[in-house]
């Protein structure tokens, strides 16, 4: 064989060499797809139904998990110390946008955790009192979200637990005193109180174990119904807290209607799913390169009124007809 000839089998067959790498070296080169950092004060159990609500958000704006959007869970498991550290572990990742699940104290340490990363976050409450945002329009800086004015559904809540028992002369309210909007809540309880003339004794839990003893107390001062004011951490509680309502035959009212599927009595509030379905779709168009300064807070307006008959049956309850009308749903 020829000099000319072997360089020339050389040369061919390093062609070929390069050639297979090409498709590897056209992966290597892919982009990164991009993440969506999930930032809870709960498990990722409790949180299913939240994260499911979230996806289809992001669905209808072109997103599914695994094709071309990546998730990152963090949960704190009821343990609000954690979460800025739940915060910066994302913030670290990196993630292209940071969403919060619920509640004001993940919204406040997703929002210190970065000045730069995309956030969304779901609470109730006013965003602009709280400190999230400087403008409800025009949020600025890097967060935006969805809330729900809890202070007229705290207030309706009272208003309809004191036309469901008409006779009750003192109804219990169950609140989370660590909530940053607690002081808030319980100005509108004492000012709806004073409105309807219905005395009322507000009682405090903050995990588990004290949303037993509050049973207890509440059992103990004979209260006649029960409130329990919408908060995440009794939000992901409904089963502890329809078994203990039915355990003490205690009327209740929540602020989630899986409570009443649960067992409960009654249930008025903003829906969470429906609120989650917003967020996702915020995190979407941010993905899409939008700025979440320039993008207004939501306002989540779906409020649904439920009662259980079945409940009311068991506790020997008579439902005032005016309040079954105006009902969304009745359980039979």
């Amino acid at each position: 064989m020829s000099l000319g000839s072997d360089m020339r089998r050389r040369e061919f067959i390093s062609l070929l060499g390069g050639a297979a790498m090409w498709p590897f070296a056209a992966q290597a080169q892919q982009p990164a797809m991009p993440i969506v950092g999930l930032l809870s004060r709960e498990s990722q159990e409790l949180d299913a139904f939240r994260v499911a609500a979230f996806r289809q958000g992001m669905l209808e704006m072109g997103y599914i998990e695994g094709q071309n959007i990546a998730l990152e869970y963090r949960g704190a498991k009821g343990h609000d110390d954690r979460l800025s550290d739940l915060a910066s572990e994302l913030i670290r990742r990196p993630v292209t946008v940071l969403v919060t699940l619920g509640g004001t104290a993940a919204a406040l340490a997703a929002k210190a955790a970065s000045k730069s990363v995309p956030t969304v976050f779901v609470i109730g409450g006013d965003p602009v009192k709280i400190g999230l945002v400087a403008n409800l329009n025009r949020p600025g800086g890097n967060v935006t979200g969805v809330s729900f004015l809890t202070s007229v559904l705290v207030q309706k809540q009272l208003e309809v637990m004191h036309e469901a028992v008409s006779n009750s002369a003192l109804i219990g309210v169950l609140i989370n005193p660590s909530s940053p909007i607690a002081t808030g809540q319980i100005k509108d309880l004492q000012a709806a109180a004073e409105t309807l003339n219905q005395k009322i004794l507000i009682v405090g839990a903050t995990n588990e174990i004290e949303i037993e003893a509050a049973f207890s107390k509440l059992q103990q001062q004979r209260v006649d119904a029960l409130v329990v004011i919408g908060d995440p951490l009794f939000s992901n509680r409904t089963n502890q807290l329809a078994a203990l309502a039915a355990h003490y035959a205690l009327p209740a009212i929540y602020g989630w209607r899986v409570t009443s599927a649960d067992g409960g009595l009654m249930s008025y509030g903003t829906s969470i799913t429906d609120a989650l379905h917003l967020v996702g779709r915020y995190a979407g168009r941010i993905l899409k390169g939008e700025k979440p300064g320039d993008l207004p807070i939501q306002q989540s307006t779906k409020v649904e009124l439920i009662v259980n008959l079945k409940t009311a049956k068991t506790l020997g309850l008579i439902v005032p007809p005016s309040l079954l009308a105006r009902a969304d749903e009745v359980i039979e």
